[in-house]
């Protein structure tokens, strides 16, 4: 499973790319506001395209077809490794397919069901992004959704990639592999986490006290 971290802050960019712990990036307006609140999200998207070679997931401030492609057109001429991610609503569905064509990976956002992911994919979309977090908190299954997509886009064999956005810790994250998703979304704070296990600490303690207790070698006279 593939990747991509929720943030605008290149320190955390550059530390899990040097790590090698993600293969993209995203930068959508909620992100951007929350994180650099006064900033222009444009100059945010095209810095961080800048700075990573590594794919950038970014929206256009628009929810008209028109208007998104030509949005995110112009975008892509900055940006060259793009992934525009569209709202799946029915006005946008005409600048999916658009987009499509001219070669602009689009990831499709606001889908909740199997049945809009699948109507996503048909318009052209390269990835649906299904908001785990979201579902979660009204009581729904975000990993059964992911399973039931999944089994849609196997039996069709359908290439469209299936994300899952915002696990909230380890078991979300592992449940969401476990259920076919291809890539995961997650923040800085979540994915240093999933370095983390009490076991491990525990672990690591008994190694440095095991190396302090070890007589030093007596050096040849």
């Amino acid at each position: 499973m593939r990747i991509f971290l929720a943030t605008t802050s290149l320190d955390d960019i550059r530390w899990a790319t040097a790590a090698s712990l993600i293969d993209g990036v995203v930068a959508t307006p909620t992100i951007i506001a929350t994180e650099l609140p006064t900033a222009d999200a444009r100059e945010v998207v095209t810095e961080i395209a800048r700075a990573t070679k590594l794919p950038v997931c970014a929206s256009v401030a628009a929810i008209g077809a028109t208007d998104i492609y030509k949005g995110a057109r112009d975008l892509a001429k900055s940006v060259d490794h793009l992934i525009v991610a569209v709202p799946f609503i029915e006005d946008a569905v005409p600048a999916i397919r658009k987009l499509a064509n001219d070669g602009v990976r689009v990831a499709a956002t606001l889908i909740y069901s199997a049945a809009q992911g699948i109507l996503a994919a048909k318009a052209g979309a390269s990835m649906i992004t299904i908001a785990i977090d979201t579902l979660e908190s009204v009581g729904q299954d975000g990993p059964g959704m992911l399973r039931e997509l999944r089994a849609a886009f196997d039996h069709s064999a359908t290439e469209c990639d299936i994300v899952a956005a915002g696990p909230s810790g380890a078991s979300s994250f592992a449940a969401c592999a476990a259920a076919g998703a291809d890539v995961a979304i997650v923040t800085p704070a979540v994915l240093r986490a999933l370095l983390q296990h009490p076991l491990t600490d525990r672990g690591l303690d008994r190694f440095l006290g095991d190396i302090s207790r070890r007589s030093k070698p007596r050096r040849a006279r």
